[in-house]
């Protein structure tokens, strides 16, 4: 039922409009309510999207919910951790291709899950609404905007033409492929002009298929006959894609007979699975090259999309809100950055998201094949590469694109997480020490290196000062596994600067860099630097 709060039409004010209640907006919902930030959401639907799309997020993302109290291992019945090969097979079935992400990755969860976006949504559905600082206005949308000096005013209309309006300080579009912020923002795009047509069908089983057809239980079918996506679905789920052929029209192929006509080689029926969703989707590939104008900004699907291949649409959109949140808390506190911090926001998430979207474009070349002579190149091509011994492609880690971090010192890179201990608990570091900002240092000796001024910058920004210790106490932590040292180690760093978004903003190679370090910081916040305090 519709949110019962919307027939007050009284204006609204807030700190930040989200535009868009899908799993990026919820988050970045989530995010901003949590640091008291007064959050109103427009969602155009009255009623939450019932059935499934995105099915896959890896270890980055699992850190990302862990630090919102929704760690994957917490919510078994919604996601299942992968943990085997992802092949990539020709017409005969056999390999040509095999993409080992498997075990844990550099962010202390699996590389791969695969989930159930509708449950896993209304449970961040339930956090946001636990929240007295955010409203979320379901059955609205965002059909005007104007520009003022201080704040953005929305004017929203219901589906019985009630209207609305809310003032905001900023205006985030997570409002999907069809943006009305990004028409708002008038930016251009970089569209590399791929599009393929794909019947989508995502299953709830009713029972336990014959083994080979699911082994492993994540593969592509490389058949220039049908080429096919099999994939888990989440617990007890199920997704097919199936590829429209040049001699079929995308209505042709989203139709429920075609849908059962399409699964029966696989065993699958209406006895053995109930069948949840089929629509055909175009895979595209294009980021905008604008992510802000002013007080009106971009994050997920409004400002990116990418073929499925590689499982990171729904990541990407998640490290926008990320990225994003952090930035609008210390801009919204009024003291601790200048707006200008946000200027950086869309050129290190878009070059970041270039190279999932390019990896993802490499993987779907493979398989959208429908001439079956390029097909037979391309499977004497790659049986050869793997006859040879030829490695598994890399998994994109990709470094953050210019922007606010140091990069001549690891800055835009990736931090890791791994098990440490104070002495009280042993566990995942953000478990241990909170979710957040934190200056991470190799030895408690270089506290002594720390000036009042920047301990006062780091209380400012609420970012944490951790040291590795011996002996757990107060402040530090054991690295238990030796992970951060080694990590340490391979960057030639004495101590990282880790930003709220798992990014660093740059490392210190000795005692007197970590000084220099925290003078850019200083910097890029607009703050005064060391020699003018």
């Amino acid at each position: 039922m519709p949110d019962e709060r919307v027939k007050d039409t009284t204006p609204l004010t807030a700190d930040v409009a989200v535009v868009g209640y899908g799993p990026v907006g919820r988050l970045l919902a989530l995010l901003l309510g949590r640091s008291g930030r007064r959050v109103v959401v427009v969602e155009r639907q009255p009623q939450a999207y019932p059935l499934p799309r995105a099915a896959h997020f890896d270890d980055e993302i699992g850190r990302i919910l862990q630090s919102v109290g929704v760690s994957p291992d917490s919510i078994p019945d919604v996601v299942e951790a992968y943990d085997d090969l992802y092949e990539w097979r020709a017409a005969d079935r056999q390999p040509l291709l095999r993409l080992d992400w498997r075990g844990l990755g550099p962010s202390g969860w699996h590389v791969s899950h695969f989930f159930h976006q509708p449950s896993l949504e209304s449970i961040l559905d339930a956090q946001v609404q636990a929240l007295d600082s955010v409203e979320v206005l379901r059955g609205w949308t965002a059909v005007a905007h104007t520009d003022g000096p201080d704040a953005v005013s929305l004017e929203l209309r219901s589906a019985t033409d009630e209207r609305r309006s809310v003032s905001a300080r900023y205006v985030v579009g997570c409002d999907g492929a069809n943006s009305v912020v990004r028409s708002w923002i008038g930016t251009e795009a970089t569209d590399l002009g791929y599009f393929h047509d794909w019947l989508v069908i995502d299953l709830l089983m009713h029972g336990a298929l014959k083994e080979p057809v699911f082994s492993p239980p994540a593969w592509q079918l490389c058949d220039p006959v049908r080429p096919t996506t099999l994939v888990p679905g989440g617990p007890g789920r199920r997704r097919f894609e199936f590829m429209r052929l040049p001699t079929e029209t995308a209505e042709e192929l989203n139709d429920e007979a075609v849908a059962w006509r399409l699964l029966e080689p696989w065993g699958i029926g209406p006895g053995q699975a109930k069948l949840e969703r089929h629509a055909v989707y175009t895979f595209q590939a294009r980021w905008c090259d604008t992510w802000r104008r002013g007080r009106l900004l971009l994050a997920g699907d409004s400002a990116h999309l990418m073929p499925p291949f590689a499982g990171q649409g729904m990541c990407s959109g998640m490290r926008d809100a990320v990225a994003l949140a952090w930035r609008l808390d210390l801009i919204l506190d009024g003291r601790v950055a200048a707006d200008t911090v946000l200027d950086s926001y869309g050129p290190e998430r878009a070059e970041h998201v270039r190279h999932f979207i390019a990896a993802s474009m490499a993987l779907g070349e493979v398989i959208c094949l429908s001439d079956p002579v390029a097909a037979a190149e391309r499977d004497r091509a790659l049986q050869a590469d793997l006859a040879a011994g030829a490695e598994s492609p890399p998994r994109p880690l990709p470094r953050l694109g210019p922007g606010f971090h140091r990069e001549d010192t690891g800055g835009g890179l990736l931090s890791i997480q791994a098990a440490v201990t104070n002495g009280r608990r042993t566990a995942l570091f953000d478990d241990v020490v909170g979710p957040g900002g934190v200056l991470l240092m190799a030895d408690p000796g270089l506290r002594e290196w720390l000036r009042p001024e920047d301990t006062a910058l780091l209380d400012d920004l609420g970012w944490q000062v951790v040291a590795l210790a011996a002996e757990p106490t107060a402040g530090e932590v054991v690295d238990t596994t030796g992970a951060y040292a080694a990590w340490l180690a391979g960057l030639g760093a004495v101590a990282v600067l880790v930003r709220p978004d798992l990014y660093l903003y740059g490392a210190a190679a000795d005692p007197a860099d970590l000084t220099g370090l925290l003078d850019h910081l200083h910097a890029a916040l607009g703050r005064p630097a060391t020699a003018d305090r």
